[in-house]
């Protein structure tokens, strides 16, 4: 009865402090103080760094995000006012580009979630000093404006993710000696949050986390992730305002007619998600061993040849494949403005040309957009204008979802960017539909990338 009794201590004590609450509310604060080292001052130290980190990383981000906007309208006035100026700029800003790039900023070519995946890696991690640096951080920023400045189709998103990293691994040089905090939870709370500060989707930071970065999930991180995602929340919601990406999505009444534009999608964005994909990995094998010894070879040569092709492109699209694809997929789903049929598959080509030549820039957006468009076409072939709204959504989540091969993280990132509360079921239908269909023809596009950083040789 004895050993009873102690084991039941904490009832014990609450019907003895009945008639003492303020013994009771100290011994339970005494308690929660212990616990959580509220008495120390090293944990407050790692809190602290963990809190300055997190809206450090928030501030950079929404600057990026600022000088990416300056960067679009800059190509657009030239594009508009001085044509000819804009056909050039693809194939020179390319070239350039890449000449920065192999002077010093190794490591911030291309989207950079793989070079964030590769060092979160528990076998064999990339070096993360070579990966996830300040001056990464730096290449990413000025060259990856510069990318979009130069009518490259990209966007920005898949940097904020090495961004966000790169500066929470920074900071861990401030945390006291003996601390509770590994790099690899730095990074991966910095990945997440640059997610939720670029698209100020923050559920859709955590899923990334969990789903993409690490594919599964550790309740030893989840206090320096929730506290990274939501303080950069709070500085990009105070600097940019509480906005919906692309706005609010007017969705009418929904009924079992959805289900047909469900499977359409799924289908169509699977197979065109999974090609896309996988035309995304053929520089890492030899499926054309001319055009990857000319990329190996001649770096700078290549990324003219890249850009030339995309200022091609501007030139049969009528300038529409060119930067992230925002505009041009706000314009869709907020104003029913329509796009030639041949934006999506212009868009694909833009996409992928731009990836290939090494600039700095990712394919979340440019993945939107052409899910949207995809979205278009295939409304186009239904003959049914009631549901253009809805079938946009579809095409964006479920091409993105293709892509990535994240569907719930591609549901989550649509339902918040465009407050598609009431299409969640759907969109979480096709997401998933649509990335099973992909796997038939792509691995996992970041982790297959991400092999390429396994050692310093790899570059």
């Amino acid at each position: 009865m004895l050993k009873s009794a102690t084991n039941f201590s904490p009832v014990v004590s609450i019907m003895s402090d009945q008639r003492r609450p303020l013994a009771y509310i100290w011994r339970n604060m005494r308690a929660l103080m212990l616990h959580y080292r509220l008495h120390q001052s090293d944990p407050w130290l790692e809190r602290f760094v963990v809190w300055s980190a997190a809206a450090l990383s928030a501030l950079i981000i929404v600057g990026f995000v600022r000088l990416t906007d300056i960067a679009l309208h800059t190509y657009a006035h030239i594009y508009h006012h001085f044509f000819i100026l804009s056909l050039l700029l693809p194939p020179a800003g390319g070239m350039l580009i890449a000449a920065l790039m192999r002077l010093g900023f190794r490591g911030a070519e291309g989207s950079g979630i793989p070079q964030v995946i590769a060092c979160l890696r528990e076998d064999h991690p990339a070096p993360a000093d070579r990966l996830i640096s300040l001056p990464v951080v730096v290449g990413k920023i000025i060259l990856g404006s510069a990318a979009m400045a130069a009518g490259f189709s990209t966007g920005r998103e898949g940097p904020c993710v090495q961004i966000g990293a790169a500066m929470m691994y920074w900071m861990r040089r401030w945390l006291p000696v003996r601390n509770h905090i590994s790099a690899h939870e730095l990074i991966l709370a910095g990945g997440a949050a640059g997610i939720a500060a670029a698209f100020n989707t923050p559920l859709a930071g955590i899923i990334f986390a969990i789903e993409e970065l690490t594919r599964r999930f550790e309740p030893r991180t989840q206090r320096v992730l929730l506290t990274a995602i939501v303080i950069a929340g709070m500085v990009s919601i105070s600097l940019q305002g509480n906005y919906l990406y692309f706005g609010h999505l007017h969705i009418q009444h929904l009924s079992t007619a959805v289900i047909i534009p469900v499977l359409m999608a799924a289908l169509v964005c699977g197979i065109a998600g999974g090609l896309f994909s996988r035309t995304l990995l053929w520089s890492g094998v030899k499926v054309l061993p001319a055009l990857n010894d000319l990329r190996k070879q001649h770096t700078v040569l290549f990324a003219g040849l890249c850009g030339l092709a995309i200022s091609l492109l501007s030139l049969l699209s009528h300038g529409s494949v060119q930067g992230s694809g925002y505009d041009v997929t706000h314009a869709m789903l907020m104003e029913g403005h329509p796009v030639a049929w041949y934006y999506a598959p212009f868009k694909v080509m833009a996409t992928a040309l731009s990836f290939h030549s090494g600039v700095p820039g990712g394919i979340f957006a440019p993945s939107l957009a052409i899910g949207a468009g995809i979205g278009q076409d295939l409304l186009l072939m239904m003959g049914s204008p009631s549901t253009h709204g809805i079938m946009y959504a579809l095409g964006m989540a479920g091409f993105l979802a293709a892509v990535t091969q994240s569907p719930i993280t591609s549901t989550i990132i649509v339902m918040e960017m465009i407050d598609g509360h009431e299409l969640v079921i759907s969109l979480v239908a096709v997401s998933l539909l649509a990335s099973l269909v992909s796997r038939g023809f792509t691995p996992s596009l970041y982790h297959r990338l991400s092999e390429r950083y396994e050692s310093p040789t790899d570059q």
